[in-house]
């Protein structure tokens, strides 16, 4: 196996190169924004360096289940990286419409890292609950009330969080320090292989951070995804869609709608009280309720007005039936006290 990987390898480590390369400018990238053309050309380039370069990897048989970490030869080490890359480099493509499909795949390429790394004894850590052959860290025989938050879980949880920031700025300065002659070629045999499995630690932890994120963005899609698919009818009924009201002409009483009528035939008039009514056959506003001090103060103005109209009425019937009389009688007609 490692005569053919040693024939492939000068193809196979280029693969990797390269993928490795692109993912380092696109982290320091300073682009604005993730989805420009020339930083999706990047990650699009990545992944399928990386995806050929694990086909080749699975086809040579590189790493089995059956042997130690001390039977991996050290120029093999940094292929053990290709799943963690993988995973880093799906999750930097941007289209909104495969977000979940991203985030599963991205989740599987750094599970299949961490398994890996967990066959090999790289690093002590617990694979994510959940996982197919691990116990889910502070699980207890007594049942516990699912309302309530696991403390001892979530305590262990933060704890393994600053564990975890620790080691990385640990592991990333000896890196810093190492990075210098394994580049340059001046670093032996036993270098090389610290410096690569300290690479792979790192990835160790960033993949545990990146499969919590992922969950919890998983959770947020299926709870959105549930909320657009509850259908209507559970919230209650329906309204029924309201026509659109033709323009009319809303007067206070009769009197007004008969000027108004008469003023603007293009528009129909309408009062108050008929509009109300209208509105309540319709369903939309109930019977409305009078206030005590301003509609009595109106009604008691419409009243002084019609009794008004009415005194005009009967001082001009007086008038005319006044006129009627002098038309009849002369002046004088009646008077008989100063007859002399």
């Amino acid at each position: 196996i490692m005569a053919e990987a040693g024939a492939g390898g000068p193809r196979l480590a280029e693969l990797l190169a390269l993928g490795r390369r692109l993912w380092d400018e696109l982290e320091a990238s300073t682009e604005s924004s993730s989805g420009a053309p020339a930083v999706q050309d990047k990650v699009r380039q990545g992944l399928d360096a990386l995806q050929r370069a694990a086909a080749m990897v699975t086809q040579l048989e590189l790493f089995s289940e059956n042997e130690e970490l001390e039977e991996i030869a050290s120029a093999d080490l940094k292929f053990i990286l290709l799943p963690a890359l993988l995973g880093a480099l799906t999750l930097k493509q941007v289209d909104l419409s495969r977000r979940k499909e991203h985030l599963e795949s991205a989740r599987e390429h750094f599970l299949s890292f961490l398994k890996l790394c967990k066959n090999y004894g790289l690093g002590s850590f617990q694979l994510p609950p959940g996982t197919s052959g691990e116990e889910e860290t502070g699980s207890l025989s007594t049942p516990r009330d699912p309302t309530q938050p696991n403390l001892v879980a979530m305590a262990l949880n933060r704890k393994a969080k600053i564990e975890r920031y620790k080691q990385k700025k640990e592991l990333e300065n000896k890196l810093a320090s190492m990075s210098s002659s394994v580049e340059s070629g001046t670093a032996d045999e036993d270098q090389i292989r610290e410096f690569y499995i300290l690479q792979i630690q790192k990835w160790i932890g960033t993949s545990l951070e990146e499969i919590e994120s992922i969950d919890q963005e998983l959770v947020i899609l299926k709870s959105r995804d549930a909320a657009r698919q509850v259908p209507a009818g559970p919230r209650g009924p329906s309204r029924p869609a309201r026509t659109p009201m033709k323009p009319f002409i809303l007067t206070r009483d009769a009197a007004q709608a008969r000027v108004f009528g008469a003023g603007y035939p293009g528009l129909p008039t309408m009062t108050v009280d008929d509009w109300y009514e209208q509105r309540r056959k319709q369903g939309i506003v109930s019977t409305p309720q009078r206030v005590p001090g301003a509609n009595d103060e109106e009604r008691q103005k419409q009243q002084q007005e019609t009794q008004e109209e009415k005194d005009d009425e009967e001082a001009l019937r007086k008038a005319r039936d006044w006129d009627d009389w002098k038309d009849t009688h002369p002046r004088g007609y009646g008077n008989r006290h100063n007859m002399g």
